[in-house]
């Protein structure tokens, strides 16, 4: 029996979502991610300091999940099952620092945004988890095993890095010299690379705890931690920033990235993490699309190209989802050697 489909404790007989409806919830996932990353950039401008910035949004949102995780009867019931997954070796005991992943990307959105603008940043995020979910998942790290990088899947990731491209063209133009910029983007191509392998860690801790509640608790207790140790390094260096704001919306940042880490882990076993990162990559155009007309930004571009690669996204998705006849294909040939062999030994020449 594959190993995702194996029963494991707490979780014994969930079935994989149907590909449409996992593909429409993805984006709907990707939709929050732009929003995000402007409460979480203006935050860091407002306190002069991208750590202080990512702690606020990973407390928030480690209190947040904490309260449903504790509130509901299933939630409490996957907390009782991480100590147990972890004694048993149920899976590498180090996948529960893949929050420090998630802090990772926070605080790059939260240090780079400002500098690099939300259409560099969006690049070499995309970019990067693009190019690294085709790994992942070829390497079968996460819950829905090895998936072979076949030549759809590698149009479907090419595509969408060039869609991506080319709806943020208009505000390439406007931006400082890429050059000169040239290191803080590599925070955001690394932090985009991880996200894929932090997708899959969490997919695969899910399937044994039973609930994505469990690995996303786990997820931001791990970033949480990781960030107020730095935060507290750069108190002792620096100084503190500038005080906290007091208009509430800036402590939403938080309770987004609980949507965004449970439900890709909950994604990946069906979809694998190539397709769940194109999904998500497709909400967050959209969302960034509908964010810059309802709610415009300084420097906001909204031009054909941006709407046109918007759509090109969409159909990157729909080419790395087709069916692969290459496997298909491979399947029949192997049947029909069986089928023509059986019983017979064929003689070679």
């Amino acid at each position: 029996m594959p190993q995702s489909s194996r029963p494991v404790p707490g979780n014994p007989s969930r079935t994989p979502l149907p590909l449409l409806t996992g593909l429409l919830l993805a984006v709907a996932t990707g939709l929050v991610i732009p929003l995000q990353g402007r409460i979480n950039g203006a935050l860091g401008a407002t306190l002069d300091d991208g750590i202080a910035a990512a702690v606020v949004s990973f407390t928030t949102g480690l209190v947040l999940i904490a309260a449903i995780g504790l509130a509901l009867p299933k939630g409490r019931a996957a907390l009782r099952r991480i100590v147990p997954a972890l004694k048993e070796r149920s899976f590498p005991r180090f996948y529960v620092l893949a929050g420090g992943i998630g802090a990772l990307f926070v605080f790059a959105q939260s240090f780079t945004v400002g500098l690099l603008g939300v259409a560099l940043f969006t690049v070499a995020a995309v970019t990067g988890q693009t190019l690294s979910g085709l790994l992942v998942d070829r390497l079968g790290i996460g819950p829905g095993g090895k998936r072979s990088i076949t030549g759809l899947r590698i149009l479907g990731s090419v595509l969408t890095i060039a869609a991506v491209v080319w709806a943020v063209s208009p505000r390439l133009g406007a931006a400082a010299d890429v050059g000169s910029l040239l290191l803080p983007i590599l925070l955001p191509v690394v932090a985009g690379c991880l996200m894929s392998f932090q997708q899959a860690m969490n997919g695969t801790a899910t399937v044994h705890y039973g609930s994505p509640i469990a690995a996303t608790l786990v997820n931001f207790v791990a970033g949480t931690v990781i960030l107020w140790i730095a935060w507290l390094i750069k108190l002792l260096l620096a100084g503190p920033g500038h005080g906290l704001p007091s208009e509430w919306w800036y402590s939403l940042g938080g309770p987004m990235g609980c949507v965004f880490i449970g439900l890709a882990a909950l994604l990946v076993r069906s979809l694998g993490v190539l397709v769940t990162g194109l999904g998500m990559i497709a909400g967050q155009l959209l969302g960034s699309l509908a964010l810059d007309l309802v709610l415009p930004g300084p420097g906001t571009v909204i031009a054909v190209p941006t709407v046109l690669g918007t759509l090109l996204t969409l159909s990157a998705i729909i080419v790395a989802t087709l069916p692969w006849p290459k496997g298909a294909l491979a399947s029949r040939r192997s049947q029909g050697k069986q089928g023509s062999t059986g019983g017979r030994t064929v003689k070679g020449r």
